[in-house]
């Protein structure tokens, strides 16, 4: 016997929940990493981030996720999984993270006045 339609918008609910709880901290890292890592992948990591706050104006090359870490693609993923269930916008899950999207969209010089 099947699932019932409560039980399986449950299990959706739950999930989305999930996720955003991860896409969150997965965010938070990815923000700090573009502020100031040093890694070298810094830049990536802010087109990755300005892409999530406006993905028109900041659009991400997805073959990006194989030129950098497998700690910080594991963390996009983690970000394009939350963004996929919607429950909120990820830089709205970290501490002033709209502020600090914007600096780092201006930082590094990702098209500073079209964010």
């Amino acid at each position: 016997m099947g699932a019932s339609t409560l039980e399986i918008l449950a299990s959706y609910a739950e999930r989305a929940q999930q996720a955003t709880h991860a896409g969150g901290r997965a965010f938070a890292r990815l923000l700090k990493h573009a502020e100031s890592g040093d890694s070298g992948q810094q830049r990536r990591a802010a087109l990755f981030v300005a892409a999530t706050y406006n993905g028109r104006v900041h659009p991400f090359d997805l073959f990006e996720l194989r030129a950098v870490d497998v700690d910080i693609s594991d963390a996009m993923l983690c970000c394009l999984d939350a963004l996929r269930w919607g429950r909120s916008d990820l830089y709205r899950l970290v501490p002033n993270g709209e502020q600090r999207v914007r600096a780092v969209i201006r930082q590094w010089g990702l098209g500073a006045g079209r964010d």
